[in-house]
C-alpha cells in the first residue's frame, strides 16, 4: 500500500508540475491574492475527481466514444486561444493596468468559471490524469485506492504551494514590466497548447 501511494504521489506530481494553462492561472491569482483558497481548492478537487475516474476505469469508457475526444479537443483549443489572446492584450496594455493594485478584481464566480474551464476543457488533463494515471494504477492490483490517494495528495500539495507561495514573488511583480512578461508567457503557453491540440488532430 505504501509503495502504491508513493508511486501515485510522485507520478501525479510529475504530471502537474510542468507549466500549463491551469498552473499559469493559479500563479497569476496567487500573485494578485485573488480568491486563492477557492482557486486552489477547485483545482485540487477537480484533479481528485479526475484521478478517481481514471483509477475507476473511465479512460476505457472515453475510448469507446469516438465523438468525445474531438469535441473536447476543439472546444479546449478555442477556449485556450481566447484566454491566450486576452493575456496577450494585457501584456501589450499600458503599465498601470498591469499593477495588481490598479486592477478591478474579478468576482469569485468569474474566477471559478475560468478555473473550471481551464481544467475541464483541456484534453491534456484527461490524457494525463484519467488515461495515463488510470492505466498505470492497474500495475498495483488491489491497491488502486492507495495509488489514487497518493496522486490526489500530490495535487493538493502542488496547487496550494503554488497559489499561496506566489506571494513571495510579489516584490518582483511590483514592477509593471514583470507583469508584462508574465502575461506574455501565459499567452505563449495558452497559444502553444491550443495550436498543439488542433495540429495533432
Amino acid at each position: 500500500m505504501l509503495i502504491a501511494s508513493t508511486a501515485g504521489f510522485f507520478l501525479g506530481l510529475s504530471l502537474i508540475v510542468a507549466i500549463g494553462a491551469q498552473n499559469a492561472f493559479v500563479l497569476r491569482q496567487g500573485l494578485r491574492r485573488s480568491h486563492v483558497l477557492a482557486i486552489c481548492l477547485t483545482c485540487a478537487a477537480s484533479d481528485a475527481a479526475l484521478i478517481a475516474a481514471g483509477v475507476g476505469g473511465l479512460g476505457k469508457a472515453i475510448g469507446a466514444l469516438p465523438w468525445l475526444p474531438p469535441l473536447m479537443r476543439y472546444g479546449g483549443a478555442a477556449f485556450l486561444a481566447y484566454y491566450g489572446l486576452r493575456s496577450l492584450r494585457a501584456a501589450m496594455a499600458g503599465n498601470a493596468a498591469l499593477k495588481p493594485e490598479g486592477e478591478v478584481e474579478e468576482s469569485l464566480a468569474a474566477a471559478l468559471l475560468t478555473c473550471l474551464a481551464l481544467t475541464w476543457l483541456n484534453p491534456h488533463v484527461y490524457l494525463d490524469t484519467v488515461v495515463l494515471l488510470g492505466a498505470i494504477s492497474t500495475q498495483y492490483p488491489g491497491e488502486g485506492l492507495a495509488f489514487g490517494l497518493g496522486a490526489t495528495a500530490a495535487s493538493f500539495l502542488f496547487f496550494f504551494s503554488l497559489g499561496f507561495g506566489a506571494r513571495y514573488l510579489r516584490p518582483l511583480f511590483a514592477r509593471p514590466a514583470s507583469w508584462r512578461v508574465l502575461d506574455g508567457l501565459i499567452a505563449l503557453v495558452m497559444g502553444t497548447i491550443a495550436v498543439s491540440l488542433v495540429w495533432n488532430t
